[in-house]
């Protein structure tokens, strides 16, 4: 069985309808409006509600970050690179590669501000980097449900392919001589993120069209990836919004 838990983890996975419910478990100990919603959210889409004791929401969960529920349902379904690359949002695509990213919070906070700074998907590999887990997706607050997401055996084939599509490919690196906010992402884009204390795998970073780094300040070296991610993403956001409000006037 496949578990998601967290009230918007469960909520989202219910509005978008990408996975078949068996049913969802609720703490019976808790009454208050939020946990309602879901319930009611449940009814709705007329999956069926289960009023269990926390102990066995823990158990299901495998730990007690459930907030008092937990949904049983089908595997996360993947989409092909070719549904990312179709599910352009704006004028310009906007695609995240994560070249190899393990920690499960990392991934479920890019995921989330991902979709929230309007990516079109994600590209994850299939080895050596974790995938869409109940941890990922409570830590996306449920954006993983409604982000297109690519699983790919080879990260460095996809950039070339992504390549071949008219796609530029920005990598996010410590030792590009170019600072992120420099570069205008006024085009087709990919941006490439390394995994945690690694960074971009060599290969891959040599067929990035772009190397940028994010100046750093202070004592520390770098940023945890999925800052980064932020920090790159909404710079994107930036710029794009005005070029768009410029080209109104």
């Amino acid at each position: 069985m496949n578990f998601i838990y967290g009230i918007n983890a469960v909520a989202e996975a219910l509005k978008a309808r990408g996975r078949a419910f068996e049913w969802v478990g609720v703490a019976k100990e808790r009454h208050d409006l939020r946990l309602q919603r879901v319930v009611d959210e449940c009814r709705r889409n007329g999956v069926a509600v289960r009023f269990l004791a926390r102990a066995e929401l823990d158990r299901m969960a495998g730990n007690n970050a459930h907030q008092g529920v937990v949904a049983v349902t089908s595997a996360k379904q993947y989409n092909d690179l070719d549904d990312v690359i179709a599910a352009k949002r704006g004028q310009y695509s906007l695609l995240v590669v994560l070249d190899g990213i393990e920690d499960p919070h990392n991934l479920g906070a890019i995921l989330r501000t991902a979709d929230a700074a309007g990516a079109d998907g994600v590209v994850i590999p299939e080895r050596r980097a974790v995938g869409v887990t109940p941890t990922v997706t409570k830590a996306s607050a449920g954006a993983s449900e409604h982000l297109p997401i690519a699983k790919v055996t080879n990260i460095a084939r996809t950039v070339e392919e992504l390549k071949d599509r008219n796609v530029w490919i920005v990598g996010l690196d410590e030792r590009g001589k170019q600072t992120y906010d420099s570069l205008d992402y006024n085009m087709d884009c990919a941006i490439v993120l390394g995994a945690e204390g690694k960074g971009v795998h060599e290969l891959v970073r040599k067929k990035c069209d772009f190397l940028v780094s994010i100046p750093m300040l202070g004592k520390v070296a770098s940023l945890n990836v999925s800052v980064a991610a932020a920090v790159v993403l909404y710079e994107i956001v930036r710029q794009r919004r005005n070029q768009a409000l410029g080209a109104r006037h």
